[in-house]
């Protein structure tokens, strides 16, 4: 038995609150979702950013591994 589905989406407004690392933005079905990854320096910077001062006794909301390990 074969099915073909046709589908047509109208949308007039969408607003994005945020896009975070690994979001997924989909309208409709897919069969496949492929991955994209961009990474745009925005503001131009040249150097590294200092690294986060490490506080006895308070852990971060996301669990996050030693640098290096």
């Amino acid at each position: 038995m074969d099915l073909t589905i046709y589908q047509s989406i109208t949308i007039n407004t969408i607003k994005v609150g945020a896009v975070m690392n690994s979001s997924v933005f989909q309208i409709g079905t897919s069969g496949s979702i492929q991955s994209r990854s961009d990474t745009y320096n925005t503001g131009g910077y040249t150097e590294l950013a200092e690294p986060v001062p490490y506080v006895e006794g308070v852990s971060p909301v996301i669990p996050l591994s030693p640098t290096g390990q």
